[in-house]
This record gives structure tokens, sequence and C-alpha cells, in this order.
């Protein structure tokens, strides 16, 4: 048994987090640690924040519920700025530790960050454990996943694959390196002065200068980070029985209740997707199965298959072209202020574009409408559409995000190439007595 470091990436929960139990199992001392990393506050190509205040908001809220659950175990959360490397680099000097626990994440620039690691000395044991699925339990080798969703779903119900067991969490919490370790200021050993800035970041949200009209139409859509928030939603969606509704409310743009509303405790780790479809599996035996719990399941599966997607092209999936031959659009600085700020004209798109901008949460089906209006009616290149989303959304998740843009823009794995969609019939067909407009253009 050794000293460790628990890195969390986007698994900011204590159940059912097979690494961070791991590691709790296989260390002396463990001390937890999340990495702002520097990169992330950098512009984009684009010119805007690559992590919008929102999306930061929600993660510094699911930071200070981490760091409370973890002293409630004795230990704490120490929140670090700066290259992770040169960061793990300082740990190693000031504690004498060279292992270190993660999440696997199977996207270009988390990759990149563990093999520099690897190059730099460090022993890392990294659990894949984000999908519902276990990858062991796949029909088919990741490096031949099916290209088109259907297929893949075919084989998964072929062979009767559900979900991989949640794990509890960790009975015993090591304690943090011995204090007289610290031996420079790197580290505070102050974890109340840290508490006390987490619990300050925590209320970025309110301080977010919306106007109050516009604060009124945030509460349409209402989250607070942190695995405990995570658990009393998924308590309350189940209990007021929301499964059985979910194919015929899903398209629906307003309020909290037409889908299930798990996405940003889920693209944050804050609850697994294995908790999730364990749930949804009781809940079917308890009040038996429907179209509403199976399509919850259904696209529990989209998510999963966005991500092994991942293992088979890689970088692949992050070139202009995508896994095509066609070059992408160019982008144009006046129609992305047009569109990024719901300035465009276009009633329906505009709307949506202002509940992103304001909540940093849109419906499923106005993603689809705003980002097919910026590759098509606006002929401009998805990445930034792509890179918008990333900043602004809650519920960013690399895999989902790429996947679905690639998805509209015919990019990807679909053979019936890109997803054009008419905004006229989507308004006709989702908004027809202009309500949802009215609610974030008036």
């Amino acid at each position: 048994m050794a000293s460790s470091i628990y890195w969390f990436r986007n698994d900011l929960r204590i159940t059912d987090n097979p690494a961070l139990k791991e590691a709790c199992s296989n260390s002396d001392s463990l001390l937890p640690i999340y990495i702002h990393q520097a990169y992330m506050e950098r512009e984009t190509r684009w010119g805007f924040p690559r992590v919008g205040k929102q999306r930061r908001a929600f993660t510094q809220e699911s930071l200070q519920d981490l760091r409370a659950e973890l002293m409630n175990m004795g230990s704490n959360l120490v929140e670090l700025n700066g290259d992770c490397v040169e960061v793990f680099i300082k740990l190693r000097a000031q504690f004498n530790i060279h292992i270190i626990y993660c999440e696997h994440i199977e996207a270009p620039e988390e990759l990149d960050q563990i093999a520099t690691l690897i190059k730099a000395g460090f022993e890392i044991r990294a659990k894949w454990q984000s999908s519902m699925l276990d990858l062991n339990s796949l029909p088919f080798s990741l490096e031949v996943v099916p290209d088109v969703f259907t297929q893949f779903r075919q084989q998964i119900e072929r062979h009767k694959l559900r979900f991989c067991p949640p794990l509890d969490a960790p009975i015993v919490f090591p304690p943090l390196p011995n204090k007289s370790a610290y031996v420079n200021e790197f580290v505070s050993l102050d974890w109340e002065t840290q508490s006390k800035k987490a619990k300050s970041s925590a209320h970025l949200t309110s301080t977010l200068n919306i106007s109050s009209t516009s604060a009124d139409r945030t509460n349409q859509n209402s989250f607070e980070g942190g695995e405990r928030k995570a658990l009393a939603h998924l308590n309350q969606y189940f209990k007021r029985r929301l499964p059985d509704t979910y194919k015929k409310t899903r398209n629906e743009l307003i309020g909290m209740d037409y889908s299930s509303k798990f996405s940003p405790w889920l693209a944050t780790g804050c609850c697994s997707a294995r908790t999730i479809a364990k749930r949804l599996s009781d809940y079917e035996l308890e009040y038996g199965a429907n179209d509403g719990t199976y399509w919850l399941w259904f696209e529990l599966l989209w998510r999963d298959y966005f991500r092994f997607l991942h293992f088979k092209y890689g970088n692949k999936l992050y070139h202009s072209r995508g896994l095509g031959t066609q070059p992408c659009n160019e982008f144009n600085v006046r129609k992305f202020r047009h569109w990024s700020t719901g300035t465009t004209g276009e009633t329906l798109v505009d709307a949506g574009m202002r509940e992103l901008l304001l909540t940093g949460y849109l419906s499923n089906r106005m993603r689809q409408v705003v980002a097919s209006y910026w590759i098509y009616n606006l002929n401009c290149d998805w990445r930034a559409g792509a890179a918008w989303f990333e900043s602004q959304l809650i519920d960013y998740d690399v895999y989902s995000t790429q996947g679905n843009w690639l998805y509209i823009a015919g990019k990807g794995t679909d053979p019936r190439g890109g997803r054009q969609f008419n905004v006229a019939k989507q308004a006709q067909d989702h908004d027809p007595h202009g309500t949802y407009r009215k609610i974030w253009l008036d």
C-alpha cells in the first residue's frame, strides 16, 4: 500500500465511482484533487471563452458538494489551478507521490494529458466508468463498433444487455497525507479557507448580472450542481412517475418535466449512467415497462454509442471534415454574433439561443434546430457551433456534443448524411402558439 492522489475529472461523485473505490482500497493515504486547467481558461479560436459563466458556476457548485461529502468521510478536496502536468510534478516533489487514480476519458486532449503524465514518470491507474454498459460485456470489439446506431442497438438488445450494476460508495476513506509533509505553500493546510472559497464561488449564479425579467425566465430550467442534488432529482423524477410520459413529452420545450433533465449531473459525473439505469430497472419491476421507460433507456444507449465511437475513430471525430470528405463551411464573425446572441431574426432560433445564453441549457429538440440553422441556413463552420455549445452548456459532454454536431453536419457515421431542419415546420410542430418564443423574446 502507498500514498496516492485521486484526480477528479468528469466524475464528481462518491457513489458508483470504481476508480475512487479502488484508490480507497489500495492507498494508505489519499489526496483528492481537482484541477482547474489552464487551457480551459483560454479563448477559442473563434474569440469566446472556452468555458462560459453558467457552466463554470454549475461545476463549482458540484465541487462544493463533493468537498462536503469528502469532509463527511474524514477527507477533503483540494482545488488547484494550472497545467495538469506541472501541478502533478509539484505534488510529487512535495508529497513524494507518483500514483494517480482517475477516470479514463477517451477524448484527444484528455488522452494527451495521460500520455504526458506517463512520460513524466507517473503511474496512472485510470478506469473507464462513464458508460451505462460495461466495455467488457459488449458483443463486439471496440475497433468494430457498428457505425449505425440502429445496428448497434440491435446487437445490444439481441444479447439482452441493459446496464452494468453500480457500485456502492467506499465504506472507509483513507486519511489525507501527513500534514508534516507539506513543505511549501503549494497546497494550503487551511482546509477551512478552501471550503470558504468554494462556498463563495458557488454564489456565482447570483452575480451573473441578469435582469430580474431574465432571471424569472431562468426558472424554466432550475439546476444546482452536486451529487446530492443529482440523487434528489433522480428520486423525485421516479417518485412522480415521470418516466411513463417520457416518450410522449421529450420533444417539448418548456419546463422541467418534459424530459428527464439528468444530463447536467451526468456530464459532470455527479451521477452515473449506471445508477440511473439501475433505478429505471427497479422502476420497471415495480410498475411495469412501457414506451416511456424503454425510450429513457434508449437515450442512455445513444449516450453510450457516442462514447464507444471514440474508441473506434478517435481524433478523426475532431477533424474539420469529420469522417467525411467534404470541407466544412467558413466561419463568419457577423453571422456568429447574431446566432450566438439570438438576434438572427428567425424567432424560434433566437428564442433557443437566448435560453442557452441565460440558462446554460437547451432542450434536445432546440439543440437540433439551432445547430441545423447554423450549418445550413447560415452556411457556417460546424466546429464553431460545437465550441459554443461547449462554452455555454452546463451539461456539456465531449462525446455527445461532438457526436451530435457531426450527426447534424453529416460528418459522422450516419449513412443518410446531414440533418437539415425546416425551422418553420419545427415552430409549427413544437411551438404552434408561440408560447416558447414569447418566454424568451418578450
